[in-house]
């Protein structure tokens, strides 16, 4: 096995881009490489896989260390970074964690993660036991300190529901997201926040954010800004469908808000494309670790193709494109060999992504 000495041969479509279709590859040392290496060099008998050949997907919007709860153990973390891992998961952003998950990075067998820190939230305003609870005068400190403590990424939460409103409400006013961006910036990490509903995005794409998970609350003023900026959005729609089931266990106590929730999910699809079409970047990002199971990227990548969005377009979203755009490489020449073989081509359908025959991980076959 590649890894402990000897060579892997990958042989028949390597997709190292949506057009771009290679006859084979070789993993020697857990690196690939387009070039036959000399097997004598490495002492073991080559393995040969066959099938098509996709860099390891990736979820970019998932939750390793936290549950509905709040913090979990590591035994649990490693659960579900093992779900990922079988599912062919290969790199995940983790959009904010109360858990210190650092040891996972010395885990040849588990998938790589860019981490965002800890969500930074405004006091009372989010779910129990996730995020730093703030007030706005301390959102840049904040900002600061888990820029250096993650991966190049923070996380504020946007908005969340007001109990004196009854609906969701923008959690920050506009200096303070102002000042949060800049702080995180200047440390060199991206900013993104949670953002269900319609009022905190302008302020936040003005003020210079990076992206936004979920942007149900995209019409149609805001999305040309989006565009305009290059920010990019992660739709989590897997995520977005436990909307009506929320929005039914809140009606007795706040009726706006599930109205709200409703009508966000009730055009959540072409919101998403409305997105795409006018070019605004859209990634695939599950949400996984709060109440979803990891590993369900194959049906996050189907729910944008049910949005209308075309088959390579969200199959590049949680490959090519999405490692590009995290600044991970994919298939090229020195890469590290995570990867993903598949008996079809998942471009003509991407129902496939659902079962890899092997998982490659670091050069090693894992699954």
């Amino acid at each position: 096995m590649s890894g402990d000495g000897g060579l892997l041969h990958i042989k028949g479509r390597v997709l190292a881009g949506p057009d771009d279709v290679r006859g084979e590859l070789w993993v020697a040392d857990g690196r690939i490489t387009y070039e036959p290496p000399p097997a004598a060099a490495y002492g073991h008998a080559t393995t040969v896989l066959t099938g098509w050949v996709l860099p390891g997907l990736v979820d970019a919007h998932c939750h390793v260390g936290l549950d509905m709860h709040g913090p979990v153990d590591a035994a649990i973390s490693e659960k579900q970074a093992l779900g990922d891992r079988e599912a062919g998961t290969l790199l995940l952003r983790d959009a904010g964690s109360p858990s210190d998950t650092r040891w996972i990075d010395d885990r040849e067998d588990l998938p790589r993660i860019i981490r965002a820190g800890r969500h930074i939230a405004r006091t009372q305003r989010y779910i129990r036991n996730y995020a730093h609870e703030i007030e706005p005068g301390d959102l840049a400190a904040y900002a600061r300190q888990e820029a250096r403590r993650g991966d190049g990424w923070v996380k504020f939460v946007g908005d969340w529901i007001d109990r004196e409103v009854g609906d969701l409400t923008a959690c920050w006013p506009r200096w303070a997201v102002e000042e949060g961006i800049e702080a995180a910036h200047a440390e060199g990490a991206r900013v993104t926040a949670h953002c269900f509903a319609e009022d905190s995005l302008r302020d936040l794409v003005e003020a210079g954010i990076d992206c936004v998970e979920h942007a149900t609350g995209l019409t149609e003023e805001t999305v040309p800004l989006f565009a305009e900026r290059g920010v990019a959005i992660v739709p989590t729609l897997v995520n977005i469908d436990t909307f009506p089931r929320l929005a039914a266990a809140g009606e007795a106590k706040y009726p706006r808000w599930s109205a709200h929730m409703r009508q966000l999910h009730a055009r959540r699809y072409d919101t998403v494309r409305a997105a795409y079409d006018a070019g605004v970047p859209v990634y695939v990002g599950t949400d996984a670790g709060g109440s979803l199971a990891h590993g369900l990227v194959a049906d996050e990548v189907a729910e944008l193709v049910r949005a209308g969005i075309p088959a390579r377009a969200a199959l590049s979203a949680a490959t090519w494109g999405a490692r590009e755009w995290l600044g991970r490489p994919g298939l090229e020449e020195g890469a590290p060999a995570d990867l993903l073989v598949y008996e079809e081509d998942p471009r003509a359908d991407v129902r496939v992504l659902a079962g890899p025959r092997r998982v490659v991980l670091r050069g090693r076959i894992v699954r």
